[in-house]
């Protein structure tokens, strides 16, 4: 059924309403009265009611469209109380979770639920929302709630939830207000539940519940790994009778795949990863103890920068909710001293960007460049030897302490559009190559 055909009060006429649609399936469907209760809706059975969108990619896979968010955290409370008697557990033990259709240009009314579910939480997923409801409550006790960021945390996240960063709440253990936030399950770790209930697929779990009741997942992924430490990629290949191609780009998953003995090298099977939105990256240090290369992320949305608002950004939403695996190699020797010098492994960092870093480095870079955008990128064509180029005024490694901003297209023809309608080489996010190494080392 679509909405409009559940409503019977006329509320699905408001299409600007937030979270009407949940409201409509309480008062329409199961006829109970709209309430802020600490209690879960069906408090008889410890059943709280969930209404949420779901959308299908461009490759026809489903994902989630947006994280779930739960309670409001009570800063002043929450800290009192263990976990099986929390806020969170007491009104999100059980979820009846509906999932709706979500299709961008499609109205509100004409939304149709395609999935009903019961949701009870896996022994280790359990086992990891309880270290994140203990991360959370730890910081909240040292006076930190105000530097809380969803990053942080593997499974159940702290989302910020208001209308603006106005939205503040006292914290207990500091003077200094916190931004409000919620309980929430992560966007990936919903994508995830809708990928197994819905496309019937597979994830491959790398830890088990008596792995998680003893270590972190970091520590758990730390472990898989430690035997390797120390050695060359060719020593690795010959102890265990593996091969790598350590200049093909995809090789991070082959040696993650390999080492972990997994059947393919799609690392979104791996239960751990899509959950909590791990991405793995390759770090390749030079003698020096630095980079040879800047490190690059996906290519820029123009139109997005220039439109969005800063809570809704998208550079915002991907640091706050990415954890990223590095993977650290080095190289002892220089390639003037040795063309076929040995790259070693040196280890794995797990490394969120911190709250402070989102609103404070990243927020002033973020609306650095987006007065760029709007006043007009200043595009100059100039001869660089024998050929020529185009010159920009973006953000360069040069100019900036964190990030930066230069092409990473096929060449110089993979080009695209600007709101003032130039036409400019595909810009990519990068991180500056010394930035990487503080990340090392902190």
């Amino acid at each position: 059924m679509t909405f409009n055909e559940i409503d019977k009060t006329g509320r699905i006429k408001n299409e600007k309403a937030k979270g009407h649609l949940g409201q409509i399936i309480e008062e329409s469907f199961f006829e109970y009265e709209i309430n802020s209760n600490k209690e879960a809706d069906f408090k008889e059975l410890g059943i709280e009611l969930k209404v949420t969108p779901i959308k299908k990619n461009k490759n026809g896979t489903l994902s989630a469209k947006e994280r779930l968010v739960l309670n409001i955290i009570n800063y002043e409370d929450e800290y009192k109380l263990q976990f099986d008697s929390s806020s969170f557990w007491s009104k999100n033990e059980k979820l009846l979770m509906m999932f709706y259709h979500w299709t961008k240009g499609v109205p509100r009314k004409d939304y149709p639920i395609i999935e009903v579910y019961l949701h009870n939480y896996s022994k280790s997923d359990l086992e990891i929302i309880k270290q994140d409801w203990n991360y959370i409550i730890q910081k909240i006790k040292d006076g930190k709630a105000h530097e809380l960021s969803e990053g942080d945390t593997t499974y159940l996240g702290a989302v910020t939830k208001g209308a603006s960063k106005g939205s503040l709440r006292s914290q207990p253990f500091n003077e200094l207000p916190a931004m409000q936030r919620a309980f929430s399950l992560k966007q990936s770790y919903m994508t995830a539940l809708v990928r197994q209930l819905i496309d019937k697929e597979d994830l491959i779990s790398i830890a088990t519940k008596e792995d998680l009741s003893k270590l972190t997942l970091e520590e758990v992924i730390q472990s898989k790994f430690q035997p390797y430490f120390g050695k060359t990629v060719n020593q690795i290949s010959e102890d265990y009778n593996i091969s790598f191609n350590p200049k093909a780009k995809n090789f991070v998953h082959q040696f993650i795949s390999l080492l972990l003995d997994l059947p393919t090298i799609q690392l979104n099977k791996i239960e751990e990863f899509q959950k909590a939105n791990i991405v793995p990256k390759t770090i390749r240090l030079e003698p020096n103890g630095k980079p040879e290369q800047n490190m690059s992320f996906h290519n820029i949305d123009f139109n997005e920068w220039a439109y969005n608002d800063w809570e809704d950004s998208e550079w915002r939403e991907y640091f706050e909710a990415t954890k990223f695996l590095f993977f650290i190699f080095e190289y002892k020797e220089k390639t003037e001293d040795n063309k076929n010098r040995e790259l070693y492994f040196k280890g794995l960092k797990l490394w969120n960007m911190p709250e402070s870093m989102i609103e404070s480095e990243l927020y002033i870079f973020w609306k650095k460049v987006r007065n760029i955008i709007n006043n007009g990128i200043k595009i100059k064509r100039v001869k660089h030897g024998k050929y020529y180029r185009n010159n920009n005024n973006l953000p360069k490694a040069s100019e900036e302490s964190y990030f930066h901003l230069r092409p990473k297209g096929r060449d110089g023809k993979d080009i695209v559009v600007l709101p003032d309608g130039q036409e400019i080489t595909k810009q990519c996010f990068w991180f500056n190559r010394d930035f990487v190494v503080d990340i090392i080392n902190q």
